[in-house]
């Protein structure tokens, strides 16, 4: 065998290890040595190629990506342009359900690794949208096409596709055929497409059921002695406070690089007390995002239920949501981002979440004008095209979800209304929250409430 050969398939072989190794294991168990006994090759060998695990990780999720990316490629070569968005989730789709393993990979498993796989999965759905923007290029001015930004449906599917294959679900055709008709129901003339890019707009009036300051804080040490405090109060102090800790150093450093050290000298715990209520630090973030989650859902669901009728309650309960993450940040980052670097428990309640959204859904298909209403798939659709929009905001600095409620709507609306419909809601509900923004910063209580903030 030629030198260059050798190299190539030995690297080709460590690249299909890690795969392996991260599928069977999840990425924090997929270690080098895991690699190379299913690569069978020395662990000098691997160090020839890559500097480190993480190395060959994401050499190995861009690899993966290629291969989609060149398959993708070839299905949209002269295809029609209102086919492309649905050609490339069929794409996506068949490469899974050849390779499951590889799609596990792509989808999943890139969701865990931390920041840099993060910003590669992006990349490559990115890369994916372009080529579904350029095969839509040609369509006419009167020609329909999916008037949704591409990036938004891919991530989607991605997520789609990665609930099924942790699951270890086959017939994964029948979901793209589900998505391909989700998609379809944001068809419009090319001309009026007003939701084709994930633009913000403006922000909407603070929902009355967001709390005015944030929703997570950190507890006060009680003093010592403590002789009218309870041992049930001083452990629950502890325990809220190891929660902050935790949450407060995911949402700062990651969940991979933060250690119990951290937490205990960020919560001003000793070791002992953290160890009695946790036995490491992927049971205190399993506690720390269950706790977000209930936050979350208890605001929006009394939002939810403020209104009257849907789809009044689905814009109260998006803004409530929006309004909430915007404040504070550190809920989203904890439960969108860094829940999937934890392990299998919290990204399991993630994908849980999906159904307890669901249920706002559900008062949809009473109210639904189109024949036939979205399917189950199609709701599960919708969810998860909000949660990628949620992590998209999540992973920036400063986040502003609630400037992409109107997008958030579209999506959420347009499948139950029709998209003409879907816009004269959201144009009526942006006009009037705008009004109500206005008169709240025209009032004498929020101009003093502003000025304490600049003093």
């Amino acid at each position: 065998m030629a030198p260059q050969l050798r190299k190539s398939t030995q690297r080709a072989r460590l690249l299909n290890g890690m795969v392996q190794a991260t599928v069977e294991r999840g990425y924090e168990a997929a270690n080098v040595s895991a690699v190379i006994s299913n690569a069978r090759v020395s662990r000098p060998t691997f160090y020839d190629y890559f500097a480190d695990r993480e190395a060959c990780f994401l050499a190995a999720l861009g690899e993966v990506q290629q291969r989609l990316l060149d398959r993708a490629g070839e299905e949209l070569s002269g295809v029609p342009p209102r086919e492309a968005l649905a050609r490339a989730i069929a794409a996506l789709v068949a490469f899974a359900e050849e390779d499951p393993a590889a799609g596990r990979f792509l989808t999943a498993e890139a969701m865990t690794s931390g920041p840099r796989g993060l910003s590669l999965r992006e990349q490559g759905i990115e890369r994916l949208a372009v080529l579904v923007e350029r095969a839509e290029r040609g369509a006419g001015a009167a020609s329909p096409l999916p008037d949704v930004d591409p990036r938004v449906v891919l991530g989607s599917a991605y997520r789609m596709l990665a609930m099924r294959l942790r699951r270890g679900e086959g017939r994964l055709a029948e979901l793209g055929e589900a998505l391909t008709a989700w998609v379809a129901s944001y068809e419009r003339p090319g001309r009026s497409r007003r939701w084709a890019t994930l633009e913000p707009s403006a922000r909407p009036a603070r929902s009355a059921h967001v709390p005015e300051g944030p929703i997570q804080r950190m507890p006060g040490v009680f003093p010592p002695g403590r002789p009218r405090v309870s041992e049930q109060e001083v452990s629950e102090n502890h325990r809220l406070r190891i929660l902050y800790a935790v949450a407060r150093l995911a949402a700062e450093e990651g969940y991979g690089a933060m250690t119990v050290a951290d937490i205990k000298a960020l919560a001003r715990v000793d070791g002992h007390v953290f160890y009695q209520l946790f036995a490491d630090k992927q049971e205190a973030f399993a506690a720390a995002h269950e706790l977000g989650f209930q936050q979350v859902m208890d605001v929006t669901s009394k939002a939810f239920f403020s209104a009257a009728a849907w789809p009044e309650r689905s814009w109260e309960a998006g803004r409530a949501l929006t309004g909430l993450l915007d404040a504070n940040p550190m809920v989203g980052k904890v439960g969108f981002v860094e829940a999937y670097a934890a392990g299998a428990e919290t990204t399991q309640r993630v994908e849980d979440s999906h159904a307890a959204f669901m249920f706002f859904l559900q008062d949809g298909l009473v109210h639904s004008t189109r024949e036939p209403p979205p399917s189950r798939e199609a709701m599960e659709a919708i969810i998860a095209a909000v949660f990628e929009i949620i992590f998209l905001e999540a992973c920036k600095r400063k986040p502003q979800t609630s400037r992409l409620l109107g997008y958030i709507a579209h999506l959420w609306l347009a499948p139950f209304l029709g998209a003409a419909a879907s816009d004269r809601f959201i144009g009526a509900q942006l006009q009037r929250d705008e009004k109500a923004a206005r008169r709240t910063q025209r009032a004498p209580g929020a101009r003093a409430s502003r000025a304490r903030r600049a003093s």
